[in-house]
């Protein structure tokens, strides 16, 4: 439909234009009719020329402007197809509501009526899309000249940036108002409709992975009971070829190389309000890697020395990202070695019968190419210098196209942009590339104001403030502030991820907490300062070196009585612990070795001494172990963890010490087990020096849709915690010192919600001590290992 049909003024304006419209097609026909009338036999040769032209009609345009944009100038002879060419070229200017050109002896005479300016864009009838944002999408703008096809461009952009959002029912209509001065508003009626979601997600062809597996995969999602906070439950098509790719990534991934997605079917409900998109795909068969060999093509490479490095074994499930991964290792190898310009060429050999890939890994001399320079673009506050530090590749050195590759993800993993484009082109000559980046910014900061509840610490506020771009330097600060009846924590943390512009992490982190423990007879507060350097030193482990100063101090709780033992505690008042410490991690989910398992491993030690009232050293250890199984349908996780303390001098306080929580021991309040002082009013928690916790978990579908968000697991925990030595019990009584094992078993539900996946745990200890204390029932923030 044109807009002229939705746009809509007062009558006198309509019948004006009409007016006006009719006269300038009027008196040019006639004009054209008579010339061709009076010769028709010299028609071709007809010649106007014109000693002046007079320009009627116009007020912010000036005649030498028309003149130009009409092509005539005084005494020029001009043919009549020439005057309809000028008069052509006015009417599509986009400046003019109506011209018309009319000789008159040696006068010409142009009459324009002017477009009339905009005096100000209004949007009525949005609710889902704000002002701000509707305004982004538009071209037109206030103080300009209204131009009728520009706002049926505005109103298709308007209903499009709608059905993006989900809404494909929307409807928008221009309108003009007339105001005074040749002005008029420009109006967008805005129809939202109903948001129309996404109501079956489903799969043909798979069946090796159920449809709930890969839904997990999508971007997409299906309607819900959250409908109203995900918004991913809409149909957008730039979003549902993303997922094909998804999918098809996910397939490879497990070794399914012919994996296809065939189509992609979305279907309107008869009502209208809703979609059915279904995939068709193929998932063929799983190949596994057969012999994994390396050959070389240049004579000064010996490809005994780089088959070492291979990492890939035969009968392993075929992934390209292992592939690469050994691709990456024999390129690192080759700079080592001083060889440049070795490329590797993963070649693969098809056995079909027994559904093998066997890869044969080709060193061979690349193109001499060189990177000529790094261009970025579309950074407003991110600085050049955090994109061009994700590229391993500086000007000068030789082109590798799978360097770029990765560069591109690894700019993309940043988080700050919202599109990331890599792309290379050649420079100034063949020999050298320009790499191209062009990014989109999206906003990195976050303001959180929310109301919380904890088992452990009551109910509380908490408000934090995030940045993972400070300053547009690639930076992290994070501030919080939380307080709860028994706990208040005041925190900043700060992170340069590249110190230097080296691969060299520095953290610093700065914390005050308080805490009246409802669980204890005492309270506590600590102030902690900690900088520290975390560095990579190999593939997978990344060493950590930190500082820590903290002053601590146990106080007393006038709602009850303390015993002995915490009154030596308190007595000792302040103290200043000064530590170094490490800590080694090693994550084989950095390189997505396997992706249906993972596992993390955690060694620290802090020695305290280097000044301060505290001589010892705290070592701790952690491992995580995930495995998936039953085509990824059931998770099995298993945790150990332990710690010790082995004290040379100061005093051995309670908060010293390890308590276990919760998150380490279900079952149980904080500080539940372990040595207690049986003389106190509420048999307190004394820690202890040495804790030993194994966990088993396994998570798995309940068989209810999968839009709840819904999920069921079950548990076995075991652990203890014990050890006094260098405590100084004044012969008072303590129950558990020497400890015992505790058993705990219970049943987890896991729903994911807007607010983050919430994990119910209902627990029974089956193995536990007289003065322990249970906690049947807890609700915690899911975290992911």
């Amino acid at each position: 439909m044109s807009l002229g049909s939705k746009i809509r003024a007062n009558s006198a304006f309509e019948q004006q234009n009409f007016k006006r419209s009719g006269l300038k097609g009027l008196t040019f026909s006639l004009l054209l009719s008579t010339a061709w009338i009076a010769q028709a036999p010299q028609a071709f040769a007809q010649q106007y020329q014109f000693n002046s032209v007079q320009i009627n009609g116009n007020q912010r345009i000036g005649d030498s402007a028309i003149l130009s944009q009409a092509g005539i100038a005084r005494g020029q002879a001009v043919s009549a197809g020439e005057l309809n060419d000028a008069f052509q070229r006015l009417n599509n200017s986009g400046l003019f509501e109506s011209v018309a050109i009319a000789p008159q002896g040696n006068t010409l005479v142009i009459t324009v009526v002017e477009l009339p300016t905009i005096n100000r864009i209004s949007f009525e009838g949005n609710r889902r899309i704000k002002d701000d944002a509707l305004e982004s999408v538009i071209s037109s703008t206030s103080r300009r000249v209204f131009n009728p096809t520009q706002a049926e461009k505005d109103a298709n952009a308007i209903a499009e940036a709608y059905s993006n959002d989900g809404r494909i029912a929307a409807r928008v209509q221009a309108k003009v108002i007339k105001r005074n001065q040749n002005r008029v508003d420009l109006v967008f009626e805005i129809f939202e409709g109903q948001n129309v979601e996404i109501e079956r997600l489903s799969f043909v062809g798979n069946r090796k992975y159920s449809d709930r597996r890969l839904r997990r995969v999508l971007g997409t999602k299906q309607a819900g009971l959250f409908r109203r906070l995900v918004r991913r439950d809409t149909y957008v098509q730039d979003r549902v070829e993303f997922d094909k790719q998804v999918l098809r990534d996910f397939y490879f991934s497990r070794g399914y190389v012919d994996m296809r997605v065939n189509s992609v079917n979305a279907q309107l409900t008869e009502e209208r309000d809703g979609y059915f998109l279904g995939f068709n795909i193929q998932e063929g068969q799983q190949f596994q890697f057969g012999q994994v060999s390396v050959t070389s093509e240049l004579a000064n490479v010996d490809s005994d020395v780089y088959s070492d490095l291979i990492k890939i074994k035969p009968g392993v499930i075929y992934s390209p990202t292992l592939v690469e991964a050994d691709i990456a290792r024999l390129e690192r190898q080759a700079i080592r070695d001083g060889v440049d310009f070795m490329r590797v060429e993963p070649r693969v050999s098809r056995n079909d019968r027994d559904l093998t890939l066997d890869v044969d890994f080709v060193l061979s001399r690349g193109p001499r190419i060189f990177v000529e320079r790094i261009d970025i673009e579309g950074n407003t506050t991110t600085l050049d210098r955090v994109v061009r530090r994700q590229f391993d590749s500086v000007e000068g050195d030789p082109f590798n196209p799978r360097e770029i590759r990765q560069a591109a993800e690894r700019i993309r993993a940043l988080g700050y942009f919202e599109t990331a484009e890599v792309n290379a082109r050649e420079g100034t000559s063949p020999e050298q590339v320009v790499i191209d980046v062009n990014v989109e910014e999206k906003p990195t900061g976050s303001l959180n104001f929310g109301a919380s509840f904890s088992n452990t610490d009551g109910p509380g506020i908490a408000i934090s403030f995030a940045e993972q771009n400070f300053l547009g330097r690639g930076q992290k600060l994070n501030l919080i502030v939380s307080t709860a009846s028994d706990a208040r924590r005041y925190g900043l943390t700060f992170v340069e991820p590249a110190l230097l512009g080296r691969d060299v992490s520095f953290g610093l982190n700065l914390d005050y907490s308080e805490e009246n423990s409802s669980f204890s007879t005492y309270d506590s507060t600590r102030l902690l300062f900690r900088p520290s350097l975390t560095f990579p030193v190999s593939e997978n482990g990344r060493l950590q070196l930190r500082y820590t100063a903290e002053q601590s101090e146990v106080t007393e709780n006038d709602d009850a009585e303390q015993g002995a033992i915490i009154q030596n505690d308190i007595d000792a008042g302040s103290l200043l612990t000064s530590s170094v410490g490490y800590e080694y991690s090693y994550d084989t989910r950095r390189t997505g070795l396997d992706p249906n398992a993972g596992v993390l491993f955690r060694f620290s030690q802090d020695f305290a001494g280097l000044g301060g009232d505290q001589k010892y050293v705290r070592t701790v250890a952690k491992v995580i172990a995930e495995k998936k199984f039953l085509n990824e349908e059931l998770t099995i996780r298993g945790t150990l963890e332990g710690g010790a303390i082995a004290w040379s001098s100061g005093t051995n306080r309670a908060i010293d010490r390890f308590i276990l929580t919760p998150t380490q021991l279900r079952g149980f309040e904080p500080g539940g087990i372990g040595p207690r002082d049986a003389a106190s009013d509420q048999n307190d928690t004394l820690g202890g020096n040495m804790y030993l916790v194994g966990r088993v978990e396994a998570e798995f579908p309940l068989g209810l849709p999968e839009e709840y968000g819904i999920r069921g697991g079950v548990f076995y925990d075991v652990g203890n915690l014990w050890d006094l030595s260098d405590v100084n019990l004044g012969g008072n009584a303590v129950d558990g010192e020497s400890g015992s094992f505790r058993h705990v078993i219970g049943v987890s539900i896991y729903w994911d919600t807007p607010v983050g996946p919430l994990q119910f745990n209902i627990s029974d200890a089956i193995r536990k001590e007289d003065y322990d204390r249970e906690q049947k029932f807890e609700v915690t923030l899911q975290t992911q290992f």
